[in-house]
């Protein structure tokens, strides 16, 4: 499973979206409609996924799903991991 694949299924279970919502550009607050403890709760949830710590500075600039995938996909930890 790509790191885009698991980022969308988190974002599906922690969120209660549809599949079809979780695009890249689509908007964590202004698309699928969560707050600021869901958004909160999903950096928690890529943290535990991944096995990575997501500063607060960095978690704050993932405003979309595709920030977080370009996040992850270039964190030092994951490296060779989004094939």
């Amino acid at each position: 499973m790509t790191i885009e694949e698991r980022v969308r299924d988190l974002v599906v279970n922690q969120l209660g979206v549809n599949p079809e919502q979780v695009t890249p550009e689509a908007s964590f607050v202004d698309d699928l409609g969560a707050d600021s403890l869901d958004t909160v709760e999903l950096v928690m949830a890529f943290e535990e996924e991944f096995g990575i710590e997501i500063p607060d500075e960095d978690a704050e600039k993932m405003i979309t799903v595709g920030d977080a995938i370009k996040y992850l996909e270039k964190h030092p930890q994951l490296q060779g991991e989004s094939e």
